[in-house]
């Protein structure tokens, strides 16, 4: 999608997340490299007795596998690996997909997939890296050069139609190995408020993916924007993971994740153990999916599909919704796509909770879920470079303390709502029979009680309130021009099985906007902020 040519310094969102989709080569495990690649190794005249240089050069065809592995013999004595490589890029005629091809590397325990041999890829973001026992290139793990048979893999994310002939060339450095690296995690706890609400950006990227912006320079984006967390989500690697101690500190909870980006869409996992990553080198079809999310739940972090809706190639999510933990329906600036999310998410409460009793057609959800019956929505920045803004969107979590575990509890039981920015407060409340609840909660009330719905929103000039049921859109009201008040509404538990509350900003021509337009702009302003539910029960059921 291009810039808004109306604000010129808002970034072309989905331009870059282009630019950075070929270090998310995703997809089904490939094949080594065989005699169908045309693969030939040869060693460079004039090497020193410190170090020994081979070049790999081979043809890939269309419809090569999505991953080739080059395999590469590791004497003794090895202290550094260095790689580079680049390939052609032929013309191609308007509409075909032209030449693109990522990069990583496998160590002598092998290429299995969710084995143990992975050691590092950067995509197609870099042309060159090295890795040795104490230092690494970003997106790569330092470690022990041992002898074997390592593996260059190339994902050819796209294959011209007259092929892709590519060329690495390998450098063994020889010599004592150095001292080990000695990895600083960040620490699981920060100075919190006890319960209280949290904000937390949880999509991010640093230079140890296609990001432009260094870890200290994230975490300083953070504090700037009034943050409280941020969960790291490097593409397709953990080896940002060992940096972030540093930075975190008593004011700046920082957990560990990572951005799995399959062929069949991207996926977040949110509180990883650190230092663990988590493969995706697999499609829907191959079912390996169900795997991956066993082995995050088994760290107590989250599945959360990203950016479903998301128009570039192998964003769209295919795997399906039944064993995520929550889904990102709102990815940086407020476009098309993060519209269709919240429709398909709006869609899923109301099946999910039909009939007011909390255990609709979703009611067994996975591993995850803990019998929760729906899907929480959240929202990230996904932010790469400047001017992409750390925090627009962010997550204000009502969480028991500032811990990772707190944290990642409020997100999963959806004790949260979807702010733009620090600016924006809000309040949700449902109150009927004497009984109260708020986001994430349920209130049961006899079927034909009244509930009365209190939302209080400040930080939104002349904004719009939406309050939103099974039903649909049953409540709109405009904010004053300061961006307060408090908007009271009325309903029962047999009329609504839920109720959620959106704050949109006025549309470009100042009008609020309406659900039923046609019209070729959105039909709805920006979003503001968005709330989780209140699901509403009756005590009859």
């Amino acid at each position: 999608m291009p810039a808004d040519p109306a604000h010129p310094t808002n970034p072309a969102r989905r331009d870059l997340l282009r630019t950075g989709l070929t270090t998310g080569a995703a997809t089904a495990l490939g094949l080594a490299a065989t005699a169908a690649t045309a693969g030939t190794a040869s060693a460079t005249p004039g090497q020193g007795p410190d170090s020994r240089t081979l070049t790999l050069t081979g043809h890939l065809p269309t419809g090569a596998p999505d991953f080739v592995y080059l395999p590469l013999e590791v004497p003794d004595g090895v202290r550094e690996i260095a790689v580079s490589y680049t390939y052609d890029k032929p013309p191609v005629p308007a509409g075909t997909p032209g030449n693109s091809c990522d990069i990583g590397i496998f160590d002598e325990r092998g290429t299995d997939l969710g084995g143990d041999g992975f050691r590092g890829w950067s995509g197609g973001f870099r042309s060159e890296f090295a890795l040795s026992r104490g230092a690494a290139t970003p997106g790569y793990l330092p470690g022990p050069i041992n002898p074997g048979t390592w593996h260059i893999a190339l994902g050819p994310y796209q294959v011209a139609p007259q092929g892709l002939d590519y060329r690495v060339q390998v450098t063994l450095r020889f010599g004592e190995p150095g001292p080990d690296f000695s990895p600083h995690y960040p620490p699981e706890r920060a100075r919190g408020r006890g319960r209280a609400w949290y904000r937390g950006d949880c999509h991010l990227h640093t230079v140890y993916s296609d990001g432009r912006r260094l870890p200290e320079e994230v975490a300083a984006g953070a504090r700037e924007a009034g943050l409280d967390f941020i969960v790291s989500t490097d593409h397709n690697t953990s080896s940002s993971h060992a940096v972030w101690g540093p930075l975190a500190g008593p004011d700046l909870l920082i957990i560990a994740g990572e951005e799995i980006t399959t062929r069949n869409g991207h996926w977040l996992a949110l509180g990883l153990e650190p230092g663990r990553f988590v493969d995706w080198r697999y499609r829907s079809r191959d079912e390996e999916y169900p795997r991956f999310v066993r082995q995050v739940h088994r760290s107590g972090g989250l599945v959360v599909p990203a950016h479903p809706y998301c128009p570039y190639v192998a964003c769209q999510w295919k795997f399906g919704y039944e064993q995520a933990d929550a889904v990102e329906v709102w990815n940086g600036p407020w476009t098309y796509d993060d519209e269709s999310a919240v429709d398909t998410w709006d869609a899923q409460l109301a099946a999910a909770l039909r009939g007011g009793n909390g255990n609709g057609a979703n009611g067994n959800r996975g591993d995850g879920n803990r019998g929760r019956s729906w899907l929480p929505a959240m929202g990230n920045s996904d932010a790469h470079s400047a001017p992409q803004v750390i925090g627009s969107p962010h997550n204000v979590v009502l969480a028991e303390d500032l811990t990772r575990d707190a944290v990642l509890d409020g997100l999963r039981a959806g004790r949260s709502w979807l702010a733009e920015s620090a600016v924006v407060e809000l309040d949700l409340t449902a109150t009927g029979n004497g009984r109260q609840a708020g986001i994430g909660e349920e209130l049961t009330v006899p079927a034909n009680a009244p509930v009365d719905v209190r939302l209080t929103v400040s930080g939104v000039p002349g904004g719009t309130v939406r309050l939103i049921t099974d039903e649909g859109q049953l409540h709109q009201e405009s904010l004053p021009a300061a961006g307060s008040g408090t908007v009271v509404w009325r309903t029962t538990a047999s009329l609504a099985a839920y109720v959620r509350a959106e704050v949109r900003h006025p549309k470009a021509d100042g009008t609020p906007g309406q659900g039923n337009s046609m019209g070729a702009d959105l039909p709805w302003g920006p979003m503001a902020a968005l709330t989780n539910p209140i699901v509403l029960r009756t005590e009859d059921r």
